[in-house]
């Protein structure tokens, strides 16, 4: 039998502007021009200021930055929430990024360059090749993967331009064929393995002929002992000199073994664009958030004016009303995307601000002073929910004296010594670095010494640690560290 039951109960919802709040709030600066020039184009009540108008504006609102504290919270009731702060042209606090007019307002272009693939199709054109030999030498070059080497194998590629061009092509001429592109700058690009990458390299070198030719009989004799750096084992079975194992071992430690990396430009090849800077002025430090070639943006007073007159009509047809309503939508749209940019980039610098003032010491000198630091530290601080600390910090950089690091490399554990400092895993990881580096060539230390090291110095971490500290360094175990 069905029956209707009334049940009361409090619940927190996320208004649309909250939430497109915490959007935009994850998002880092180049993605954020990218989100404003997107509504630009979506809200036609928005308009782009023109840079030469705002100046002053601005240089004023980035004296009054440092003096406001604006309210996290929305409030939709807010009575000083009003629409001409968006679209006075003396004031627009909300609407503007902060510039100096000493600034230069031409974002710079990086120059083109050829991808990898460009650079090897245009060197295939000046091979003497045969119309058939191009088209096995194109879809060789089409088939390397990231690092330059052949990401099929060669009788694949002659299967399938058989299957497309309906030729049989020999597997001798398209091993010709990969032999001449083999020997293409850069050398070594689409081997098929590392030793023969390391190969062609060292056959094609400038190096001096005798150590060379060594460096070729370990390359294609001993390739295994010389990857297990087993080189007493290459000085008795080449019969050779520890003297000439060792200049031949340094030529071949020259050679490039990621060919498709370099100095060509790749498809993939990415730069990293702080989105803060930390300078140093003197002994004080000066905090920036990396905005300002971000487009800013205001309502349009033509579109409301128009909403006004609407309004004003006292006989309203069905068309006045949808125009009123389409208006006042796109204006109130824009009036909360406009205050979700000042409030993300309240925020930001807020964050950003707590986070130096809890690793000042790393900023002075370096990561070797970094300190334990969790989410929650940072929240606290600023009186913010983690959540948020955790929007702000995931995907941005922050550009010092130090280089550029992602905001969550400030973020870590640690533990503490006997002294009863509290030190950053960081800092534990700079110490087993420092401690690979110094270590006896011939001798390289196993994880258990490097434990107990940690441990002279009052650090007391187990050996799986060190190796998974290790690990993550990129430094390999102590057999493959092994040197002259």
């Amino acid at each position: 039998m069905l029956s209707l039951q009334q049940k009361m109960s409090l619940q927190q919802k996320l208004s649309p502007q909250q939430i497109q709040y915490q959007k935009l709030l994850q998002l880092n600066n180049l993605a954020m021009e990218q989100r404003i020039k997107t509504e630009l184009e979506m809200n036609p009540v928005l308009e782009e200021i023109p840079e030469l108008e705002q100046l002053e504006s601005d240089l004023n609102s980035a004296n009054e930055e440092n003096d406001s504290n604006e309210n996290e919270d929305f409030d939709e009731d807010n009575p000083e929430f009003d629409i001409d702060d968006y679209v006075n042209e003396e004031d627009l606090e909300f609407a503007r990024v902060n510039r100096s007019a000493d600034d230069e307002h031409n974002v710079p272009i990086a120059p083109q360059r050829n991808t990898l693939t460009e650079h090897l199709l245009e060197q295939l054109q000046l091979l003497n090749f045969s119309e058939i030999e191009q088209i096995i030498g194109e879809n060789i070059i089409w088939s390397l993967d990231n690092d330059g080497y052949l990401g099929e194998e060669l009788s694949e590629i002659i299967e399938r331009i058989s299957e497309v061009e309906n030729i049989k092509i020999p597997l001798e001429k398209a091993e010709e064929v990969l032999y001449e592109i083999q020997r293409l700058d850069p050398i070594g690009i689409a081997s098929r393995s590392l030793q023969e990458c390391l190969v062609i390299q060292m056959e094609e070198s400038s190096f001096d002929p005798f150590y060379k030719l060594i460096a070729e009989k370990i390359l294609k004799e001993e390739y295994e002992n010389f990857t297990n750096k087993r080189f007493d084992l290459i000085k008795k079975n080449l019969q050779l000199t520890e003297d000439s194992v060792r200049v031949a071992i340094k030529l071949i430690q020259k050679l490039n073994p990621k060919p498709g990396e370099g100095n060509i430009s790749s498809e993939l090849a990415n730069q990293v664009t702080p989105d803060f800077i930390i300078e140093k002025v003197d002994n004080n430090y000066i905090i920036t958030l990396n905005d300002k070639f971000m487009p800013s943006v205001t309502i349009s007073q033509a579109y409301v004016e128009m909403l006004d007159e609407g309004k004003k009509k006292k006989k309203k047809t069905e068309p006045d009303k949808a125009a009123n309503k389409f208006l006042k939508e796109k204006i109130d749209s824009a009036k909360w995307f406009i205050f979700s940019i000042e409030q993300r980039r309240q925020t930001l610098i807020k964050i950003m601000k707590a986070i130096f003032e809890k690793q000042r010491e790393y900023f002075e000198y370096g990561a070797r002073a970094l300190k334990p630091m969790i989410y929650k530290d940072i929240a606290d601080k600023i009186e913010m929910d983690i959540s948020t600390v955790s929007r702000v910090v995931r995907g941005k950089y922050v550009q010092s004296i130090h280089g550029i690091n992602e905001l969550k490399f400030f973020f870590s554990e640690g533990l503490q010594t006997d002294d009863g400092e509290e030190i950053s895993n960081k800092h534990i990881k700079e110490l087993i670095k420092e401690i690979c580096e110094n270590e006896p060539a011939k001798k390289p230390y196993s994880d258990d010494k490097i434990a107990k090291i940690l441990q002279e110095k009052g650090i007391h971490i187990a050996r799986r640690t060190v190796a998974k500290y290790r690990e993550q360094l990129g430094v390999p175990v102590a057999r493959l560290r092994k040197g002259f």
